[in-house]
């Protein structure tokens, strides 16, 4: 069974990899023996989490890359490619949360959701879709949100809610593509977790009142939470899965 979830000789790239969720994906899969390319725009901090996955005794790389460019996503690739000589595993984490009534969202920042959430997530599946192909092997983890599912009375989410719709059904799409080439594609949908892009959010108090009512759990997700479904998504006890979507949401989603 160990054996069913190493990732030992596998090379995976998670984009987003600064801060967050995004760490505690690539920590995840270097615990499990994979190499881990790290993507995002601050290399400053990429730089700090290099060596803190690198102390885990794998191999890592920085690369900046900002997902809403779609050059700089190609040439992230080519330069995960040359360096590793393959890419197995494609954590697509780079993403934004924003909250704006509809009737008051500007234009710029309803493309800007769309740019990131959506847009950035096809181009980088479709660039390293290209190499996993040529491998007949790959991984697609893609993440998404409860609100792939769900909208939530208070919430104006519409940009946010579109855009990781978006997400589960690319997430089908690809992966009845791609599933001839031995590809995988799957996305995990988190409730909410601490972080840099949610701890405005999360601290306030009147938030534990808003998890305490649609969450069975009563509370938010908890560092590590994640790192089962991650893993479970990039090993091969996956091999059989593809095109779904997992709730990691306390039963969120549930009601």
């Amino acid at each position: 069974m160990s054996r069913l979830f190493s990732l030992e000789g596998k090379v995976a790239l998670v984009t987003g990899a600064s801060s967050g969720l995004g760490v505690q994906f690539a920590t995840a899969l270097a615990r499990q023996g994979a190499d881990v390319a790290l993507l995002a725009r601050r290399i400053e901090k990429l730089e700090k989490v290099k060596a803190d996955i690198e102390e885990l005794g794998v191999k890592a790389l920085a690369v900046q890359c900002d997902v809403t460019e779609v050059q700089q996503i190609k040439d992230a690739v080519k330069e995960v490619k040359d360096h590793f000589g393959k890419i197995d595993i494609l954590v697509n984490n780079a993403g934004i949360g924003f909250m704006a009534p509809a009737e008051d969202q500007s234009d710029e920042d309803w493309l800007r959701t769309v740019d990131i959430n959506l847009n950035g997530v096809y181009f980088m599946a479709r660039e390293v879709g290209k190499i996993m192909v040529e491998q007949k092997y790959g991984k697609i983890i893609n993440i998404g949100s409860i609100h792939s599912t769900v909208a939530m009375q208070g919430s104006a989410i519409s940009a946010y809610g579109a855009t990781k719709g978006g997400v589960k059904m690319l997430t089908k799409a690809l992966a009845t593509e791609w599933a001839k080439y031995n590809i995988t594609v799957n996305t995990i949908g988190p409730a909410y977790f601490e972080s840099e892009m949610t701890q405005e959010v999360v601290n306030d108090e009147s938030f534990k009142t808003v998890a305490q009512t649609y969450c069975p759990m009563g509370r938010i997700g908890k560092e590590g939470e994640l790192d089962g479904a991650v893993v479970y998504f990039a090993s091969d006890a996956s091999s059989y899965t593809t095109g779904q979507y997992l709730a990691v949401d306390g039963g969120w989603t549930a009601i």
